[in-house]
């Protein structure tokens, strides 16, 4: 049986974006974002993070750096009373830097292979799940699989390539729209 997820982009959805974050003390949790991702978990709906990380073929940090800031991320969530399902994220950029991550993938967003990944793994339903994020790229990933996507208006996307099913205001009001959507 499958179900509705949750897919939630990381930079500037959860976190502040610190362009190539390489460092864990440098995370900043965007505000009321426990609260959204703990409504998520009451619900029993998986919240999973979907997040390009092309610092990696970059060379600007490491995947073992990249552990480390997942996991304080993690470990900030939970001391606020949030959980993150899982975590799924893309080392590649088809101009990086590092030869084994130097490559076009079909886990860069927009590509949807991390949504399938994450599909196969919770026996989720891609065509009744949302993407949440702030970025156009957000919406296209979930659409190409069927899914809605809402897009957080945030300064750092003033042009909407893709049309999202809703815009909201932050993390606790995406949240509260995927909810009464689900109801409809």
């Amino acid at each position: 049986m499958s179900r509705t997820g949750v897919f939630l982009d990381r930079d500037d959805t959860i976190i502040k974006d610190m362009v190539y974050l390489n460092d864990p003390g440098r995370i900043e949790i965007l505000p009321r974002v426990c609260d959204a991702i703990h409504t998520l978990n009451e619900k029993d709906i998986p919240a999973i993070i979907i997040t390009n990380q092309s610092g990696i073929a970059r060379g600007i940090l490491s995947e073992e750096t990249l552990s480390e800031i997942h996991l304080r991320l993690l470990r900030l969530l939970a001391e606020n009373g949030a959980r993150i399902d899982a975590i799924y994220y893309c080392p590649h950029h088809p101009e990086g830097n590092e030869g084994k991550y130097r490559t076009a993938c079909s886990c860069r967003k927009p590509e949807p292979g991390l949504l399938l990944q994450a599909a196969r793994d919770f026996r989720l339903d891609l065509s009744s799940s949302y993407m949440i994020g702030d970025k156009s790229i957000d919406v296209e990933t979930i659409h190409r699989v069927g899914g809605k996507g809402i897009l957080l208006s945030t300064e750092t996307d003033n042009k909407i390539e893709h049309r999202p099913d809703h815009i909201a205001h932050d993390l606790r009001d995406a949240v509260a729209w995927v909810l009464e959507d689900m109801t409809r």
